[in-house]
Formats: C-alpha cells, structure tokens, sequence
C-alpha cells in the first residue's frame, strides 16, 4: 500500500468494537462514525454551519448524482466537492454501486461495467470502474469507493456469485486507476502519497462463503480501507447479524471498516459491537423531512395530533438548537402549515441525535461496557412506536 493520507488509530476496545481517530487530508472524525448522506452535493435542508452545530464530523455525497448534475469537471471547477458542499471537513464519496442495485430498471451491467439511463433526461450514461475513480478524483473526496455491484435480497446463490467475482475484479480496476492517477501527480508537482483513499467492498448477500471468498480477493489488494456492501437492502435482521459475525476475522483489524447504507440505531449497535467504524443513511435527514424524529425513548411522529398542544422539547435529555427553541407543538404547527423550517428543525434534531449516539457508544467502548448500555439502550430506543391518536 502506497502512503495514503488517510490513517486509523484505535485507542480503546471493547470485545471486537473498537473506538478511534480516522485522520484524513481535510482533518479528523472519531470513530465508530456516522456519515449524513448529501446525495447531490448537500445534506439536505441544513447548512454546513448547522451540521459542525449538530456535531457531525465527516459526510458523504453521491458520485452517480454529482457525475450527471453539475458533472464531475464542474464540480472540480467550483473546488471540488468541499467547495461545493461549503464542508472544510473530511468526506467520503460512494461510487455509484448503490445505483446498481437501486437503479436496477434504469441500467445494464456486464463485467465492463454499468449502463444508466439518466433519470434526469433519459440520456444513457456509462460508469465502468476506471471512470468511477476518474469522476471520484475530480470530485476531491478524502476517501473514495470502488465501483462494485449490490445484487438485491431476493437474488439466487448464482447472481450473488456473479456479483461477488465482478466486484472483486473491478475491485482490481480501480486500484490500478487509483495508483495511476499517484504516478500522474508525482510527476507533476512531485507530491508523493496518496491524496485520497481508496476502499474495497465486500458483496456475498447472505451466504457466509462467498463473503468469506469475496473478503479474500479484495484484502489481497492491501488497500487503506475496507467497507462491507450488499447488506440493509431487504434482508433479514438476523441474517446481516450472521454476516457481520465474520467481519472481524475477514477484514483487516489496522483498517477502517465501513458498513454501507446501515443507520438503525440497534443495527449501528451490533455492527459496531462486531467490529465496524462507519456508517452512512439518510435515516435522519430523510425521516426528519417527513416529520419523524429520533429520540432516546423511542421515534416521534410529529404529525400525530397528540403533540399539538405539548409545551416539552423534543427530547429534555437533548441540548440541540432544535430542542433549546422550540416545543413539539409548535414542530408539529410547523409540518401542518408546510413551513421550511419544520424539515429544517428536524432535521438538526436527529443528526445532533445520531453524533451524541455515536458519542455514547464510543464512550461505552472506552469503559467498557458498551454491551450493557446497547441492551438498555435498545430497549428504551425500540419499547414502543409513537402509533397513538390521529393526524389532522
């Protein structure tokens, strides 16, 4: 492995979970971390500003997205993706795999790569490996994905096969466009290392050998990190439970470990306590759109009519902005009458939610009992659904 700019430190364990620094080019994230997902070049609804106040420390934005509006060159010209976002931060761009999977009726696949047909204006547009790094390293992302293919829950043991000897052999793709654009900047300006850091991903669906076998082919490319694909897309619970099992013996324990698309709060719990560091969803901003907001007692639906008149902030135990201005009633007044700022308020809410979730465990993880507070937390999180009284 060349000498990226990019390096994990763990400084506390407990069992398999471990608890860290990630050291990026445009600074640092504590992991294990969560990534709020902004898809076109911002997470929606909320300003750079308002996530550095809700506590987030690194982000991710959609290479597929970007690549079709404004494309890649464009946003190269406007100073790259941190530019663009307004983020001084680290940030990670995924590679247009997710759009394989949830793109599938819109594309074409075969071992050289993806064929989209643009929801934007219908043009066709192709994405192979090698174009994936190229886009990726024009957008400027501190840690950049390798194009890979996510077969659906309900694909056979032979898609998930074919999707794992792909995915791998892109894999290969990538890494030799990633160190070639290296060779290409040393000669430039003799920079030497890596100015961005490339990451493989692990496909195998449900069946533990063909992740066994998929996670051999990608450790062998000694990349700086790895990520776990291919898993919260319809499967059940219990069965990416049994995939993240084997995670800590199948990928390296130096690199960081990124679980893709996964953002349940009970699901980030026993992944970390298997051995993850990251994590990406719109579960916060998406859900905080729709009037939804994550607490430590369980999720509010803000529409439901029994918080019309309630004076109490969201969550007494949160010292977000949201929680030290507003009452639920008037979030509620606010999704009623269609006002911008409901989304807005909401949306603050549940990112400061996840970062001081994220807090709490690696504070578990540095005493020690991380497996103590996830069952109490679980089950304050999950011991009812706010599904009482009408909307109206």
């Amino acid at each position: 492995m060349s000498g990226p700019m990019i390096s994990l430190t763990i400084q506390h364990r407990c069992g398999k979970a471990r608890a860290g620094t990630l050291v990026t080019a445009h600074g640092e994230a504590a992991t294990p971390a969560f990534m709020p997902v902004g898809t076109a070049g911002t997470v929606k609804g909320v300003t750079p500003e308002q996530l550095r106040g809700a506590g987030v420390q690194i982000v991710l934005a959609n290479t597929y997205h970007l690549m079709l509006r404004p494309g890649a060159q464009t946003v190269s010209r406007l100073g790259g993706v941190h530019g663009v976002m307004g983020w001084p931060g680290p940030i990670l761009t995924d590679s247009g795999g997710y759009q394989v999977f949830s793109l599938a009726a819109r594309r074409t696949i075969d071992d050289e790569g993806v064929t989209f047909q643009s929801h934007i204006d219908g043009s066709m547009v192709g994405l192979t490996p090698g174009r994936a790094i190229e886009t990726q390293q024009l957008l400027g992302a501190d840690v950049i994905m390798q194009l890979d293919e996510c077969p659906p829950a309900e694909a056979g043991r032979e898609q998930v096969a074919a999707a794992v000897r792909r995915s791998a052999d892109w894999a290969v793709v990538c890494k030799q466009a990633w160190q070639e654009a290296d060779g290409r900047s040393r000669r430039l300006d003799g920079q030497t290392g890596l100015p961005q850091a490339l990451f493989a991903i692990q496909q195998g669906g449900v069946h533990l050998d063909l992740r066994a076998q998929s996670a051999r082919r990608i450790v062998e490319l000694d990349l700086p990190g790895y990520a776990v694909g291919g898993l919260s897309v319809g499967e059940d619970r219990g069965a990416m439970y049994e995939v993240l099992d084997g995670m800590d013996e199948l990928l390296p324990a130096d690199r960081p470990r990124y679980l893709m698309g996964v953002g349940e709060p009970r699901d980030i719990l026993a992944a970390v306590l298997r051995g993850a560091d990251m994590f990406d969803c719109v579960l916060p901003t998406r859900n905080g759109r729709n009037a939804q907001a994550f607490t430590w007692q369980g999720r509010m639906r803000l529409r439901n009519a029994r918080w019309a008149e309630d004076p109490l902030p969201l969550d007494q135990r949160c010292d977000c902005y949201t929680c030290g201005h507003f009452s639920r009633g008037v979030l509620r007044h606010l999704f009623m009458a269609s006002e911008m700022l409901g989304p807005t308020l909401l949306t603050i809410h549940n990112l400061h939610f996840f970062a001081s979730f994220m807090a709490a465990i690696r504070r578990g993880i540095a005493a020690g009992d991380l497996e103590a507070k996830a069952r109490q937390w679980t089950d304050a999180i999950y011991a009812q659904a706010d599904d009482a009284g009408a909307e109206g």
